[in-house]
This record gives C-alpha cells, sequence and structure tokens, in this order.
C-alpha cells in the first residue's frame, strides 16, 4: 500500500536544493516567482530551509491589477525573503499592440503568453541578482501538461517535479506554511476558472490515479491518459538530428 513519508521527503529534497547549489550555483541565490500558492510557497519554503532566507528572491508579476496578489505579499512577509513586483501588462500589451493586424492572436497565445513573458522576468532578475530559477511545476500538472512550455515549465532546478499535488502540500504542512497559502485554489490568471474547472477533473483523482492505480470513470480515465500522452514532448529534451554520431 502506498504511503507517503513526509518528513523523509521534506529533509531529502532540502538536502538536495542544498547539494545542487554547491555544484551549480555555489553562493548563488534561489529566484522564485511568487503567486502566493502551494507550488511557489512550499519551493520558497524549502529554498529558505536548504540556503538560508538571505538567499532566497520572490518576484511577484501581476497583470495589471491582480485580486490575489495579497497572498503573495503575505506569503514573502512570513518568510522573510526578499521581494520584487514587476507588473508584466505593459509588456503584454505591447507585444498584442505589435501583432495586432499581422496574425490572428488565438485564445492559446493569450494563456501562454503571460507565463512566458513572467519566465523572461524571472531571467531578468536572475542574472542581476547572481540566482538561479526555481521551477514550482509538480508531478500532477506535469502528468497532464498543465503548464506552459518555456513558461512556468522552465526554470533551473526542480524541487517538486516529482511530488503530486496532495504530496506538495503535505510538505507545506510539514514546514509550518499557513494553511491559506496550502489550500489556496490555483486560479489560470486568464478567466478566472481554478485548475481543477479547467481540468475537468480534481487532482484528488488525478493523484490517485498517478500514484495508487485508481482508475477514475472510463470517461475521465481516457482524458487523463490522452492528455498525458499529447503532452509528453513537454517533459523530453528538445529532439536533435544527430547527422554524426
Amino acid at each position: 500500500m502506498y504511503r507517503f513519508d513526509v518528513k523523509d521527503a521534506t529533509e531529502k529534497c532540502v538536502a538536495w536544493i542544498r547539494e545542487w547549489f554547491e555544484e551549480n550555483g555555489k553562493g548563488c541565490n534561489a529566484v522564485v516567482g511568487i503567486s502566493g500558492g502551494k507550488d511557489s510557497s512550499v519551493v520558497a519554503a524549502l529554498c529558505c530551509k536548504a540556503l538560508g532566507k538571505e538567499r532566497v528572491i520572490g518576484v511577484m508579476m501581476p497583470q495589471g491589477e491582480q485580486f490575489d496578489i495579497d497572498y503573495s505579499i503575505d506569503l514573502c512577509k512570513s518568510l522573510e525573503i526578499e521581494n520584487i513586483t514587476v507588473n508584466i501588462k505593459d509588456a503584454i500589451d505591447g507585444i498584442y499592440k505589435n501583432l495586432d493586424g499581422k496574425i490572428d492572436i488565438s485564445q492559446q497565445t493569450k494563456f501562454n503568453l503571460p507565463a512566458r513573458v513572467r519566465m523572461s522576468v524571472l531571467y531578468a532578475v536572475s542574472q542581476s541578482k547572481n540566482g538561479r530559477v526555481a521551477n514550482t511545476c509538480n508531478l500532477s500538472e506535469d502528468w497532464v501538461g498543465y503548464s506552459t512550455r518555456y513558461g512556468d515549465a522552465a526554470g533551473d532546478f526542480s524541487p517538486l517535479s516529482c511530488f503530486t499535488v496532495a504530496e506538495v502540500k503535505a510538505i507545506g504542512r510539514e514546514l509550518g506554511l499557513d494553511e491559506k497559502f496550502i489550500e489556496k485554489p490555483p486560479i489560470d490568471g486568464l478567466c478566472g476558472k481554478t485548475d481543477e474547472d479547467n481540468l475537468g477533473f480534481t487532482y484528488e483523482t488525478l493523484d490517485k490515479y498517478i500514484r495508487e492505480g485508481i482508475e477514475p470513470d472510463k470517461e475521465i480515465k481516457k482524458k487523463i491518459d490522452d492528455m498525458h500522452k499529447k503532452n509528453l514532448f513537454k517533459l523530453q529534451l528538445m529532439p536533435t538530428f544527430k547527422y554524426f554520431d
């Protein structure tokens, strides 16, 4: 029977972050995009534990007015980390303005562009602040491709990519995070829907399928399997043509 040892997982993840920085960024800072939700909150807290709060930089990136930005502000205050707010609205509007009349901007473009701009901001901060960018995706999201390639799916190191949503929440509680950061419903930032509204199934259903092999009803199972297969390319290195062996 599957059992998640949260204490062991947390300790080993903290050790891994510390070791990764020793090898790939000795003395560098961890740069984390802060949404105030479970993933960014847990990653920031793990980095604080691994490196010390003085080496963690939180970056808040609203697109205009963000109704729930107080979560992000409170998280940075709670962890006592340096933080920067960069509003990406002008950058997004500028891109749309320059594309107008040249292409028909698709809804998918409108969904993914902000995530890619945010990742550009994170790397700008990272390069200017002696940093390494944290990826905040979890296994459940990656399993069904619920991330933006070269957006939130990018980064230099990924502490949560082998943990499901349920496991990430457990780690957050192990780290002593306030419950409001752990249980904040993830919003897509575009139409105001939650992740689960967009997916059409709950993370609990998905996590049990991934970890325990508990199959949901036929329709949901097919949807999960199709999404997983369709989005596997996001988790792989870019294919390269090898002319010379």
